[in-house]
């Protein structure tokens, strides 16, 4: 975000927000406010101006990447997007001490879960080896990161092996600490976990804490679609159930020019307006939220868009029976599974008509063949503006996976790395992992 915008947060920082209280459990992540108003240190330490010289880097990175039965790494696409940070690092003359979790073990060791084939395969990438640590505290911590020489790269064991990492202990948060003299937070996708590792570290680090190029790049991109866009602003919103984007459309409807909603939320807002959705599914609690939703739009000339027509089936699978019908006039026992042609038009010649995109969530059953062709749409659309001059930001797990499955990430501007992470930033949370940084760990 450009310096003279976060310049116009100072006062309403100091006004709205008082220093970040570090909890042990998640509940210290629902603070609500700009989190904007927090990117106000402009002497803040970057990866550009940081040398790294002589330093131990200690990197929360987020290698949480998925392994098949033998342990072979079968999608590194966190691990590559960690690469810029650390190439950053050891080109300076520094040396590299990464730490990740990987899984859910809860507090255990599980042999499954283990971060060394992680590290072979990290080898790979940066083309020289990668040394392994058996605990993430400890003896062996200790030795091998005192050891480390500059240009040296070292991964400790996953952090959650034990419990205290995701409990946020302080203890635990000190000896990690201990095995360098500056922490650098390059992983967005755990930035919404006030965990010992992402947050409560930070504290030990009173001046020498940074944000590595992934993070940046995330803290930026979002920046540039929410705090001062070029307009239009198209946001493409879909999923399952409103109730997990409600606060995310609510913080859209505030900020953005016209609004795509699809998928299966889609149901609701139909409904909501008199439609007949047949089978698909309806949060009926939330039918009179959903058409506050849209009059609030229309009180600030949000143009809300919904499905025109959808793709019909007579069971959930993907050997179903389908049909395409108007969207308001779903025959019973049915369900929209997809949206129409009709509506992939309406929705396309939005999203090319925009200067700047967010897309969060499919358009339909992305994970069925029959379903995609909605989601496919949009991702091309997407692509296709941006190659025209639009900005794109391209978040959430399918939404995700379409511009990747179809080879379109390199035309979007950015595709974020954090899911859950991604969407408490979109419905204007402040994430811990990035209030610490910004010196309110």
């Amino acid at each position: 975000m450009p310096g003279d915008l976060r310049e116009t947060h100072v006062a309403k920082v100091a006004r709205d927000s008082g220093p970040f209280e570090q909890g042990t459990r998640s509940d210290r992540r629902h603070q609500v406010m700009d989190p904007w108003a927090l990117d106000i240190f402009a002497a803040m330490l970057t990866m550009d101006t940081f040398d790294a010289k002589g330093r131990k880097a200690l990197v929360r990175v987020d290698l949480n990447v998925p392994q098949d039965a033998a342990g072979h790494v079968t999608d590194d696409t966190r691990a590559k997007a960690i690469l810029p940070t650390v190439r950053k690092l050891i080109n300076d003359g520094g040396s590299v001490i990464l730490m990740s979790h990987l899984g859910r073990p809860k507090g255990r060791i599980v042999a499954s879960m283990s971060l060394e084939p992680v590290a072979d395969h990290l080898a790979v990438l940066l083309g020289m080896p990668v040394q392994f640590a058996s605990d993430c505290i400890g003896p062996d911590a200790r030795a091998k990161a005192a050891a480390l020489k500059p240009g040296e790269v070292l991964l400790l064991e996953n952090l959650r092996f034990h419990p205290e990492e995701e409990a946020g202990d302080e203890a635990f948060s000190k000896a990690l600490s201990e095995l360098g003299d500056v922490y650098v937070n390059d992983a967005f996708g755990t930035a919404h976990r006030a965990h010992a590792s992402t947050t409560v570290i930070a504290k030990f680090f009173p001046e020498d804490k940074l944000f590595g190029y992934l993070m940046q790049a995330e803290i930026d991109s979002v920046g540039k679609v929410l705090d001062d866009p070029e307009r239009p602003l198209v946001a493409i919103v879909g999923g399952s159930k409103v109730s997990s984007k409600l606060a995310v459309l609510e913080n859209l409807i505030a900020k953005c020019d016209a609004l795509i909603i699809g998928g299966g939320m889609a149901n609701t807002f139909i409904k909501a307006r008199g439609g007949e959705v047949g089978a698909g599914l309806v949060e009926e609690d939330l039918l009179d939220t959903a058409r506050t939703v849209m009059e609030k739009a229309t009180a600030r000339n949000v143009a809300v868009h919904l499905p025109i027509d959808v793709v019909v089936a007579d069971a959930f699978n993907a050997s179903a029976n389908t049909d395409v019908c108007a969207a308001d006039q779903v025959p019973d026992e049915w369900m929209a599974l997809d949206i129409g042609p009709e509506s992939i038009q309406a929705f396309r010649d939005v999203v090319l008509d925009a200067r700047t995109i967010l897309w969060n969530g499919p358009m339909g059953v992305f994970e069925m063949a029959p379903f995609q062709q909605g989601t496919i749409a949009m991702a091309r659309a997407v692509a296709e503006a941006t190659d025209k001059g639009a900005f794109s930001l391209v978040g959430g797990g399918d939404s995700v996976a379409a511009v990747n499955q179809f080879g379109l990430a390199g035309r979007i501007s950015h595709v974020s790395t954090g899911g859950g992470a991604m969407l408490e930033y979109l419905e204007g949370r402040v994430l811990p992992g990035i209030a610490a940084i910004q010196g309110h760990g």
